[in-house]
């Protein structure tokens, strides 16, 4: 054997194993984007049964606000349905209304002594907000993992690789504007 056959080779086997490196590389960043999405999805399903627990303790106390409680079943209903299709982009959306229905809830919730003192209220509404700071804790990572992935396939020369074994961009999960606006609290209290 040649010495120029013994470069081709090692130069093909170089070329083999750098291609084998993305290859996987780009695997375990897809895969990071859906452990990610897992991470999400417990908390949104914690949040889901923690939800008709705090409904059904307000109702108790919160004769007159039946329209407030039912737009937050609504809302996690909408979020559900999201969640189960897998549509980002609709989680998101449904994300933001049921935040907001919830900010309202528990803001009318002060007009009732009885009920803000009530132990399990109190329990529910702490365990909730923890589950939502949990939920834009997890949001951040998905979205930087999104993010790696989504550069990572649009970089020479991992797109070679990226477009031969159809390797996809994933969706960023992003809340309306109004979500990440400050909250107007005296609009809370006005209907």
């Amino acid at each position: 054997m040649s010495i120029a056959t013994l470069v081709v080779l090692a130069l093909a086997l170089l070329a083999a194993v750098y291609a084998i490196m993305l290859y996987n590389a780009l695997v375990r960043l897809k895969h990071n984007v859906t452990r990610a999405w897992a991470n999400i999805d417990v908390l949104l399903k914690q949040r889901h049964d923690e939800l008709p627990k705090l409904v059904e303790t307000c109702k108790q106390y919160m004769q007159f606000e039946q329209e407030t409680l039912t737009k937050v079943m609504e809302a996690r209903s909408r979020v559900h349905a999201a969640q189960e299709s897998g549509d980002v982009r609709s989680l998101g959306a449904a994300e933001g209304g049921l935040r907001a229905s919830l900010g309202r809830l528990f803001a009318l919730a002060e007009a009732y002594p009885d009920l803000k003192t009530n132990q399990t209220f109190q329990q529910l509404q702490t365990r909730i907000s923890a589950l939502e700071d949990g939920i834009a804790d997890r949001r951040e990572f998905y979205n930087e993992s999104v993010n790696l992935n989504n550069v990572r396939i649009e970089q020479f020369p991992d797109v070679l690789i990226a477009r031969w074994f159809g390797f996809k961009a994933a969706e960023l999960l992003e809340f309306a504007a109004a979500e990440t606006a400050d909250v107007d609290v005296g609009a809370l209290f006005r209907s």
